[in-house]
């Protein structure tokens, strides 16, 4: 059990992380890419599920690759219904 909670936790971390990086150029902070990862990761499996494919699996580059895209979509999603332009820092 703790296993499999670290699991979810480091696929989160380096899924939530590279999805900021992708959409808001910068991370968000430990908790929220966490947070950002493991919601995305579920956002992702069901995307991936939809279209016929497996979802996370694990912790292999395919569950990281369909947690990432979950997450930028639910960062995309996020950003649209709150009205946010995000501009690269000047």
């Amino acid at each position: 059990m703790l296993l499999n909670a670290t699991v979810w936790i480091v696929l989160g971390l380096l899924a939530g992380f590279t999805a900021s990086m992708i959409v808001n150029k910068r991370g968000g902070g430990f908790v929220y890419d966490i947070v950002l990862g493991v919601v995305g990761a579920l956002c992702g499996g069901w995307i991936f599920n939809a279209f016929g494919r497996v979802g996370v699996t694990g912790l292999n580059l395919w569950s990281l690759l369909v947690a990432i895209v979950g997450a930028v979509v639910l960062l995309a999603v996020w950003h649209a219904i709150r009205g946010v332009v995000v501009r690269p820092k000047q």
